[in-house]
């Protein structure tokens, strides 16, 4: 996460998720890496990343898109912005944002990307579209509210 300074009469600063890294290390305290004036980075340790299969079409809608991304949902807790989940799914940060919750999207990593990507190919079969017959074609006796 990372909180940026700004200049601005009504917000002092912003916070945001900056990045996304691959890390094998258990949920721990956030440790701070970097502290400038004008801005600071915490890192979060410990979240994962889980694919599911009945959210593999998202993944599939985020992994061919010009600028894969992956999204952070995150809160404000005691004035630091703080992240509690993470998806590839476009599906899923779509509801997210429909619930009204603080969602960010950081660009996804070249590693994520590749296995993302993998599991899409394995797991997505896009569902076939169902033609659906001009009424007019219905015999009027099958017409419902005809």
């Amino acid at each position: 996460m990372q909180r940026r300074a700004l200049t601005n009469r009504w917000q002092s600063e912003v916070w945001e998720p900056w990045s996304v890294l691959e890390s094998d290390e258990p949920q721990a305290a956030p440790r701070l890496l970097v502290e400038q004036a004008e801005v600071a980075q915490w890192f979060y340790p410990g979240f994962e990343l889980v694919l599911h299969r009945d959210e593999a079409e998202g993944y599939y809608l985020n992994v061919s898109a010009e600028r894969p991304k992956v999204f952070v949902l995150w809160i404000m807790d005691e004035g630091r912005g703080v992240p509690l989940e993470v998806t590839a799914s476009y599906h899923e940060a779509s509801r997210w944002m429909d619930a009204g919750h603080t969602m960010d999207a950081v660009p996804m990593p070249p590693q994520v990307f590749a296995w993302v990507g993998e599991y899409v190919e394995k797991n997505y079969r896009p569902e076939p579209r169902k033609r659906i017959k001009p009424r007019s074609f219905i015999h009027p006796k099958d017409r419902v509210g005809g």
